[in-house]
C-alpha cells in the first residue's frame, strides 16, 4: 500500500495522466500481486490490475487495498481493456516504461490506446531504489534461507563431488527452508574453473587443494537473496591464503566506504584500490556490488560508471573478486543496507577463510 501510495504521489507531480505498468515486478511493487501476461495503470487517485481468467483470483485475493482487479477476455482482450478504462478515466497522456517494452509493443499500445506514450521508467526506478522496512525485511528473509543452505551445504564439498551436486544442493535446501525459488541460476565452480566469474557448474569433480566459489540466492515474498562465498577443501596454498585475504580486505573497504552521497564509483574505487596495490588489478574486471531488489540486478550500482550518489535506503552487493585464469578465483559477496550515516551489512554468514576436510 505505501508503495502505491508513492507512485500515486510521482503520478500527480508528473506530466503525464497515468502510468502504465507491463514489467511483473513492478506491477507487484505498486499492487502485492506478481502477475504474468497482464499490466497495471496507476493514475493520481486510483489504481487498476488488468489481467485473464488464470490469475484473476489471485489478483482479487493479493491486491493492495484500493487496487481494483480487471477481468480480460477473448473478446476483450489486455489492450482493449486498457482502451477502455483510460477512455472512461480521460486518460490524455500516459507513462509508460520504455526500458521494459518491445519496441513493437510500445507501438501496439500507442495504437490500440490513441494516446502517445511518454518515457516513464525513471519514475519507478528512483522509488525502488530506496527500500521502505517491510521490503528490506523480505531481503533480510531471503538472505537467511540462503545461509542457512549454505550451513547445511558446507559438510558436502568434498574430493569426488560435483560442482553441479553442490549447485542442486544448494537449490533444493534453500527450496526446503521456505525460499521461492532461485533468484537466479547458482554459480559453483572449483579449481581452474573459478577463474570464470559467471562460469556454470557441471560435471568436474572437486579436488583436494581446490577453491570451490559458491554464488546462490532465493527468492522470498518476491524478493531476491544474493551471497558468494569461496571455500577451500583440504589446504590452501601461500598464494591461495594471500588472494582470499586481499579480496576479504578489498570486501572490507569498500563496505567501509558505502553511505548515501557518496558515488557509486567511489564505493567501487575503495574496494578496487585494494586489490590494485596488492598487484591484482588487472584480474578484477566487475564492479564492487549492484542494486538488489524485485530483481537480483537493478539500480543502483556501485561500479566505475555510476558518478551519482547512493540514495539512503538503497540495498546492494558487495562482492569484488580476484580471477586468475586457468588456475583459481575468490570472490567474497554480502549485501548492504544504506542507511542515514552508513550501512547495515544484512549477511550473516562466516567469510573468514573457511579450510574444509
Amino acid at each position: 500500500m505505501a508503495n502505491l501510495k508513492k507512485l500515486q504521489s510521482a503520478v500527480a507531480g508528473a506530466e503525464f495522466d497515468a502510468l502504465l505498468l507491463m514489467d511483473d515486478k513492478n506491477i507487484y511493487y505498486a499492487t502485492d500481486f506478481m502477475p504474468q501476461d497482464s499490466a497495471a495503470l496507476i493514475t493520481a487517485d486510483r489504481a487498476f490490475v488488468i489481467t485473464d481468467s488464470r490469475y484473476i483470483e489471485a489478483a482479487e485475493k493479493e491486491c493492495a487495498a484500493g487496487v481494483e482487479c480487471v477481468l480480460t477476455t477473448r473478446e476483450k482482450p489486455l489492450l482493449a481493456t486498457l482502451s477502455e478504462i483510460t477512455g472512461k478515466l480521460g486518460v490524455k497522456s500516459l507513462g509508460a516504461e520504455e526500458e521494459y517494452l518491445s519496441y513493437g509493443l510500445y507501438r501496439r499500445v500507442e495504437e490500440k490506446l490513441g494516446i502517445s506514450l511518454a518515457p516513464a521508467q525513471g519514475v519507478v526506478t528512483a522509488l525502488r531504489q530506496r527500500k521502505t522496512a517491510e521490503e528490506l525485511e523480505n531481503l533480510i528473509a531471503a538472505q537467511r534461507i540462503a545461509e542457512k543452505a549454505l550451513e547445511e551445504v558446507l559438510p558436502l564439498i568434498k574430493p569426488g563431488v560435483s560442482e553441479r551436486a553442490i549447485a542442486a544442493e544448494l537449490t533444493y535446501r534453500m527450496l526446503l527452508h521456505g525460499g521461492e525459488g532461485n533468484s537466479f541460476d547458482p554459480i559453483v565452480v572449483a579449481g581452474a574453473k573459478g577463474s570464470m566469474p559467471h562460469g556454470v557448474p557441471g560435471d568436474e569433480l572437486i579436488r583436494e587443494g581446490d577453491f570451490v566459489t559458491m554464488d546462490f540466492g532465493c527468492i522470498k515474498r518476491g524478493y531476491c537473496s544474493d551471497m558468494t562465498r569461496t571455500v577451500a577443501v583440504g589446504s590452501v596454498t601461500d598464494e591461495m591464503k594471500n588472494v582470499y585475504d586481499t579480496v576479504l580486505r578489498a570486501q572490507l573497504a569498500g563496505i567501509a566506504a558505502a553511505k548515501p552521497g557518496v558515488p557509486g564509483s567511489d564505493i567501487h574505487n575503495a574496494a578496487a584500490s585494494v586489490i590494485a596495490e596488492a598487484g591484482y588489478g588487472e584480474y578484477f574486471g566487475h564492479g564492487f556490488g549492484h542494486g538488489v531488489g524485485l530483481y537480483i540486478h537493478e539500480s543502483p550500482s556501485a561500479n566505475p560508471s555510476n558518478t551519482g550518489p547512493m540514495p539512503e535506503g538503497a540495498v546492494i552487493s558487495a562482492e569484488p573478486g580476484i580471477y586468475l585464469p586457468g588456475r583459481f578465483g575468490v570472490r567474497i559477496e554480502d549485501v548492504l543496507y544504506l542507511t542515514g550515516d552508513g550501512n547495515v551489512d544484512i549477511t550473516k554468514a562466516p567469510k573468514e577463510l573457511i579450510i574444509l576436510g
